[in-house]
């Protein structure tokens, strides 16, 4: 484990680019981008790693104002620049690398999407470990505030959270709420709880990560972030424009940003490099100074 990683992971200012959009939401993301054709699934994905390094080779992206970049397990495995990618982005830019090891979500079931079971997480583990990752998530759905629901979602991550930090890495555990649900203050209020009452059950020695919905009620998660099992907490854009998920999460204390699409959403292929870096420059600044209240 990196002490300088985790040092500024906990401690550090600045946000979470969330890059780890995987096979079902690939093509969605790169017809936002403004590329909608692709011979196969191969090119796809060679098309969104293009614009992945594209992202993490600007100028206008380093750990200034980043802290953390989740990733892709494709994007882990594969170089930027002729570099492993997450030593690029570690010695390049000074930003922690994560990975995604879910492997999608399974039918709804009493309210909530469980994650599929995983089939192939110590392999992905080793790898990460080998090429130098400081962390992982996983996230799972939370449509209704099913009590049982809830409390499977909560189950479910934190199992898993348990074998990845046996293999030495910090895992982000993401029980997402849906930001459109009728009940979604009730669900975060038994969400909470459930997070809350785990929480007290890790040992000492032992930390971990959330990715939450940003609350219906603002500084909701207070105890959370200040929980002494947890590293930080982070938020999740959850299908709002950037613009409204900065206003909320700046109404957020410790509360800061891991955002996807409200990230990238006006980024274009066909930008020429001054305008996509400009374009992006301002992206970044305004999660940025959300994520500092």
């Amino acid at each position: 484990m990196d002490q300088d990683q985790r040092s500024k992971i906990a401690h550090g200012t600045g946000f979470f680019a969330a890059l780890d959009q995987s096979g079902g939401s690939t093509p969605k993301a790169l017809s936002l981008y403004g590329v909608d054709s692709f011979a196969d699934e191969g090119e796809m994905f060679d098309l969104m790693h293009e614009f992945r390094a594209r992202i993490i080779t600007s100028s206008s992206f380093d750990g200034t104002r980043i802290l953390g970049a989740i990733l892709f397990e494709q994007t882990m495995d594969r170089d930027i620049s002729g570099i492993p990618s997450p030593q690029y982005l570690w010695e390049r830019k000074n930003v922690v690398p994560f990975v995604k090891v879910d492997e999608g979500l399974a039918d709804e079931s009493d309210g909530v999407r469980l994650m599929k079971p995983f089939t192939r997480l110590d392999g992905l583990l080793a790898r990460a470990v080998a090429r130098r990752v400081f962390g992982t998530k996983m996230r799972s759905f939370v449509a209704s505030a099913s009590r049982t629901g809830i409390a499977a979602v909560i189950d479910q991550q934190f199992a898993y959270a348990g074998q990845i930090l046996d293999a030495g890495l910090v895992p982000i555990l993401e029980p997402e709420v849906d930001i459109h649900s009728p009940t979604k203050l009730e669900a975060e209020v038994l969400l909470k709880q459930g997070l809350l009452d785990r929480l007290a059950d890790l040992p000492p020695d032992r930390q971990v990560m959330l990715k939450l919905s940003i609350p219906s009620v603002d500084d909701f998660y207070a105890d959370v972030i200040g929980h002494p099992r947890v590293l930080r907490v982070v938020a999740l854009s959850g299908g709002y424009s950037r613009q409204e998920a900065d206003e909320l999460l700046a109404r957020n204390h410790g509360l800061i940003a891991s955002f996807s699409r409200a990230l990238v959403q006006d980024l274009r292929h066909n930008q020429s490099d001054a305008d996509f870096n400009h374009t992006l420059d301002d992206a970044i600044g305004e999660i940025y100074q959300a994520s500092l209240t």
